[in-house]
């Protein structure tokens, strides 16, 4: 069956996979979703006996229908290779009740490995397809982890360039240096005076400035995307949903077609939207637990229907959480509203102009198998030390976040079901808030002391990710007003 890529706001019907991921951001400013979210045309006990290279083709191919399998099979082979540290690709550790799929193996230890090693050789393998001549411009906001992700991705790759915008106080020290110290001709990071959502709205603003595009178009140039806007890094975070199912089924923790629930530690809503798009595949996922941090904002949408991005934004110690306006809800909203284009373009308006919208309770009604939740700082940090304190296992801050909300739903629901936990960054990335967790006698030493005493308590090895930045030179130093944006990419691609 062919699936074609529809705008959540109307204005682009019947796009093939590969312009979807081409273009990022459909012309109108609206994400770009599936006319029909696939079945699954292969048993869960089938996907149990294939390893992960394996199962993403089975995923992706019903999707990515315009690519040939070859095409397909060698974009998941280079990316899913040796950048991985463990064959796996996403090991599944149970501990304390839960079982934490651990999605930080790759180049960059943080979950947006899993789809930002495949998006460049996607975005490549879709560019020849669609005849282009353009050098491609990746522009990417980040709170801190898709950014380095990206920059990874995309280093040196042929007919590619990619600029980077960051909060220059937003992110964890190791965060930044990951960024500021990437190598590769075709980089550039730029750290702006203001937060995520600034730096979000500004590349959003510029994706919909037709004039520039045009000048920039004559230049030789055209722009994308690698946040999870991009369809092309949405699916295969799909992947691993149904990755995390097949390896319980495997390991005999579940019989085939019983139900788990699945928690995600949720910010900008795409990692939880892959859950959710999973389930509507035949994943047997009972709730989706969607947990936040003190930047509440979904889980009072989960709780009343109302989207309110007008409160103070909080810097957290899961800094990629960081959000008030979370991106990838506009594909929900628009499902929720009955695939209804002018309907979601009502409520991104509203967002726009009142910084809030409310669904109505038919809409509300559909969200049935999504609970919010959410976990304080302290929460955050009772739950990384109660955990290492019982099982030795060292979690990061962000799924220390997952792990705290469902503590709190098991506590109020007494729900016994098997549940996956989606452990989103190594706890080396957040070392020293992993630390004082444990224990605040660690708070004097440096950031790398701090790391080489995480790698002792926790019995874990460096990753080669941390290593590499430790004496690595910055090659990055541009910080920039958030008007400024459009002339920091004018002077990087020299036009």
């Amino acid at each position: 069956m062919s699936i074609t890529y529809k705008s959540t706001r109307g204005g682009e019907q019947n796009v093939p996979a590969s312009l979807a991921i081409l273009k990022g951001l459909a012309q109108d400013g609206g994400l770009f979703v599936p006319d029909t979210i696939p079945a699954f045309d292969k048993s869960l006990k089938e996907y149990a006996a294939m390893d992960y290279k394996q199962l993403a083709y089975e995923i992706m191919k019903l999707y990515f229908t315009d690519f040939t399998k070859e095409e397909l099979e060698n974009c998941i082979n280079r990316a899913y290779d040796t950048k991985f540290d463990t064959e796996e690709i996403a090991p599944l550790v149970e501990a304390d009740g839960a079982y934490y799929l651990e999605l930080f193996h790759g180049a960059t230890i943080a979950f947006k490995d899993m789809a930002l090693s495949i998006l460049p050789h996607l975005m490549t393998t879709s560019a020849k397809k669609n005849g282009t001549k353009n050098e491609i411009v990746i522009l990417t906001a980040t709170s801190g982890d898709t950014g380095k992700a990206a920059l990874a991705g995309f280093a040196d790759v042929e007919g590619t360039r990619i600029v980077v915008f960051y909060p220059k106080n937003g992110v964890s020290p190791v965060q930044e240096r990951q960024m500021v110290t990437q190598k590769g001709e075709n980089t550039c990071v730029i750290g702006i005076h203001g937060n995520f959502d600034d730096a979000q709205t500004g590349v959003k603003n510029i994706f919909a400035d037709k004039e520039l595009a045009a000048y920039l178009e004559e230049k030789g140039f055209q722009f994308s995307s690698a946040n999870s806007i991009n369809i092309g890094r949405l699916i295969p975070q799909v992947v691993y949903y149904v990755y995390a199912y097949a390896t319980l089924l495997k390991e005999g923790k579940i019989a085939e077609n019983d139900t788990i629930n699945v928690v995600v530690p949720t910010g900008n809503f795409g990692n939880i939207l892959a859950a959710f798009y999973a389930k509507n595949m035949g994943l047997p996922i009972g709730k989706l637990i969607c947990a936040s941090n003190e930047n509440k904002v979904l889980y009072d949408f989960f709780q009343d229907g109302c989207y309110d991005k007008n409160r103070e934004f909080i810097l957290t110690s899961s800094p990629s959480m960081d959000i008030l306006i979370s991106s990838n809800l506009e594909r929900l909203i628009y499902w929720l509203a009955g695939n209804d284009a002018a309907s979601n373009q009502a409520y991104m308006e509203q967002l726009k102009s009142a910084g809030k919208y409310e669904i109505t309770p038919e809409m509300k009604d559909k969200l049935k198998d999504f609970v919010g939740g959410f976990a304080s700082e302290t929460e955050t940090a009772t739950k990384i030390k109660d955990l290492y304190d019982k099982t030795g296992y060292v979690i990061d801050t962000h799924t220390g976040v997952a792990a705290a909300a469902f503590g709190k739903y098991l506590e109020n629901t007494k729900d016994t079901t098997p549940t996956v936990i989606a452990s989103t960054a190594s706890p080396f990335k957040f070392a020293r808030s992993v630390m004082n967790a444990i224990d605040t006698k660690y708070d004097a030493m440096s950031d790398f002391e701090l790391i080489d005493e995480l790698s002792k308590v926790g019995n874990v090895s460096i990753p080669n990710a941390i290593e590499e930045i430790r004496n690595a030179p910055v090659r990055h130093k541009t910080v920039c007003e958030k008007e400024d944006m459009v002339a920091e990419i004018k002077k990087f691609l020299q036009v």
